[in-house]
């Protein structure tokens, strides 16, 4: 993020004894706290109180990481490996843009649903969590299927974007001759 937008955000500066401090309530929080702030939709940035080092993905990491740890977990050790392979490969910036779109698109199909547009309410409330368990549990074989059917193209046009790619750069670099290098003895 930018630093203009980093200045607008509440600020939260986390001290060598691991205590985080709240700067726009001049108070010590808790990562319950900075979590509750995450629910809250506040913008926040942690920054080390000695070097300004923006801490601020390293403490969502915690805040997930405790979450994954307590009740149910939302990735698998599947989905974790699968992600941890993507770091260091040739489509990690790609594979972290395609996550975050993805998780962008749920979120907004979710706020329609507990929003205030017709869709999303109930003799004109907004859907509560209690109702939305109830509205998931009802409609959750629909969708699931309309979910698989988004993940099913979402792959498939993840796969023509790899095909595409691959082959502009064969078009690319096909026209030049690669010979491979000679062994030299160095002795």
């Amino acid at each position: 993020m930018s630093s203009a937008k980093k200045n607008a955000d509440r600020l939260i500066k986390k001290y060598p004894n691991r205590r985080l401090y709240d700067t726009q309530t001049s108070s010590y929080i808790t990562l319950t706290d900075v979590k509750q702030l995450v629910l809250d939709n506040e913008e926040f940035t942690v920054v080390d109180a000695k070097s300004n080092e923006d801490l601020t993905r390293s403490i969502l990491l915690q805040i997930i990481l405790e979450e994954e740890a307590n009740g149910a977990p939302m990735f698998s050790s599947v989905v974790l490996s699968q992600i941890i392979r993507y770091y260091g490969h040739a489509m990690q910036g790609m594979m972290g843009s395609y996550l975050e779109k993805n998780v962008q698109a749920f979120t907004d199909i979710q706020r329609k649903f507990t929003g205030g547009t017709a869709a999303g309410t109930f003799d004109g409330k907004p859907f509560s969590p209690e109702m939305w368990t109830q509205f998931m549990n009802v409609q959750g074989p629909m969708m699931q299927g309309m979910m698989n059917n988004y993940i099913d193209q979402s792959k498939s046009l993840f796969v023509q974007m790899q095909e595409q790619m691959q082959s502009q750069s064969k078009n690319i670099f096909g026209t030049f001759p690669f010979v491979p290098p000679v062994p030299t003895d160095k002795t």
